[in-house]
């Protein structure tokens, strides 16, 4: 896969698809994770990170649009990727349809700023921490 043709495949699915699309045409770094995962399962982690968003007041872009659209996949297989961007204040995650040839969703979650004390900079949430049966990177350039 390659910049341009995952930049393509960014068009109006969520409010954060465009963000998301500007920071990997503007030089962030992008991975699609090889292995498929049930949109059920990922569906029930981000309703869970939804909920942990809202109480902590972290600011996401579709985050919402993107869970409802997970729910609505029930349990098509899918595809993860990740667009973090080149200044590192957000990070996009995107779902794609299992032959990788369409972007279901986007959400976007703003990074932490660090802080003075490391404990404390464990409160960030990693979007794509969890186990997502995802094995390795696929095609990057």
């Amino acid at each position: 896969m390659t910049r341009e043709g995952l930049a393509a495949m960014l068009g109006e699915q969520t409010t954060a698809c465009g963000p998301a699309r500007d920071a990997l045409l503007s030089g962030g770094t992008f991975v699609l994770w090889d292995g498929l995962v049930p949109a059920g399962e990922v569906t029930r982690i981000y309703r869970a990170r939804l909920r942990i968003t809202q109480k902590r007041g972290q600011q996401t872009q579709a985050l919402a649009a993107t869970v409802n659209i997970l729910d609505q996949a029930e349990e098509a297989l899918l595809r993860i990727g990740r667009v973090d961007a080149a200044d590192a204040s957000w990070t996009f995650m995107l779902f794609l349809n299992a032959t990788t040839t369409e972007v279901l969703a986007c959400t976007g979650v703003a990074q932490a700023k660090p802080t003075t004390n490391p404990a404390s900079s464990r409160s960030s949430i990693d979007p794509a921490s969890g186990d997502t049966g995802a094995t390795g990177p696929l095609n990057l350039r």
